[in-house]
């Protein structure tokens, strides 16, 4: 497995991580056992770095991934490092109820994601939404005591805007920003990597393959249940989604014409910008089955020259997606976006 460093004072990670939120209900039903089967399976590929929330399926991901490492062979076990989002509010019925980064509630959020990864401390912690109502410092702050603590070990951000980062790095280090990139969301290219480049901060990428829309494996006529995130994703209704798939369209027959899938190559496209920029960038891969992660696993062996990044941008050229990222209630929350 190929390794990065996560920023200057960051861990060495595998060169992709595994987003685990699929496998607690954000998409729709998922196989426990599968789900189980296929954090062993990264493990044994080198897969060091595991995605996680603590607000994902209400804890029950944090569970799961304590149930996987306990079951993993020890030498697995002990390679895995946690990366956890908090700060974000339910309500019993599953509603959000806005992110909370006061110092006080950052204490609880550890305590308790702790307390359900079974673990003394979690590698890379982050608040998952930045809370306007609170000054970064503070909540980056609170993360720094409980790194001196030990309770941490390093600090990441998550969505957060250029002036956000700016601020956080100079309370304490940052190794990481965790932020939406692909094919499809390219906006990060222009102010936000050129900060994190300049501060040494890497880049966790998650939605690589923007929960399934580019990964070649969606259709026109297929319907996402209505527990799944995707039934009310703009890109994926209506004159959107068949623009979407037409731009998928265009990356299958520069796919084929390498011999891969489409989502290895938009996972390896991902990979190809580490060439472009001086802080590491990993793709999160959200797969939730062995056969997709085994598929995700593939785009680390394919190569990608400056022929074919051009052939992939004008199959799908940047600014081209149809529809927002998230609905427009959720774009609000997004510090990155403002």
């Amino acid at each position: 497995m190929q390794t990065r460093t996560l920023g200057t004072t960051g861990p060495q990670v595998s060169a992709l991580g595994l987003g685990c939120m699929g496998m607690s209900g954000m998409y729709g039903d998922a196989d426990r056992a599968e789900s189980i089967a296929t954090i062993h399976a990264a493990l044994d590929a080198g897969i060091t770095l595991l995605d996680t929330g603590d607000f994902y399926g209400m804890g029950h991901n944090e569970l799961l991934i304590n149930e996987a490492l306990r079951t993993a062979p020890a030498a697995l076990r002990e390679q895995a490092l946690t990366s956890v989002k908090f700060g974000a509010l339910r309500d019993p019925a599953g509603g959000w109820r806005g992110n909370d980064g006061r110092p006080e509630a950052v204490g609880n959020f550890l305590a308790y994601s702790l307390q359900r990864l079974g673990t003394d401390h979690i590698d890379i912690y982050r608040i998952a939404r930045v809370d306007p109502a609170v000054p970064i410092e503070e909540t980056v702050g609170a993360i720094a005591e409980a790194v001196q603590a030990g309770y941490v070990r390093h600090i990441g951000l998550s969505e957060a805007g250029p002036e956000t980062i700016r601020r956080a790095a100079a309370t304490a280090p940052i190794v990481d920003l965790q932020i939406e990139y692909s094919l499809l969301d390219r906006a990060i290219e222009d102010e936000i990597l050129p900060v994190c480049g300049d501060l040494g901060i890497g880049i966790t990428a998650y939605g690589v393959l923007s929960r399934g829309l580019i990964s070649g494996h969606w259709s026109r006529d297929r319907k996402a249940a209505a527990d799944d995130f995707r039934a009310y994703s703009p890109r994926f209704s209506g004159d959107n989604l068949d623009r979407n798939l037409a731009l998928v369209d265009a990356l299958r027959e520069v796919a084929d014409g390498k011999g891969v899938s489409v989502a290895q190559t938009a996972i390896a496209w991902v990979l190809a910008q580490n060439a472009r920029q001086p802080a590491a960038i990993v793709p999160l891969v959200g797969a939730r089955r062995r056969d997709r992660l085994a598929e995700s696993l593939g785009a680390l062996e394919v190569t990608l020259d400056a022929d074919d990044l051009a052939a992939i941008e004008e199959a799908v050229p940047a600014g081209a997606a149809a529809g927002t990222r998230y609905p427009e209630e959720q774009m609000t929350h997004l510090d990155s976006e403002k």
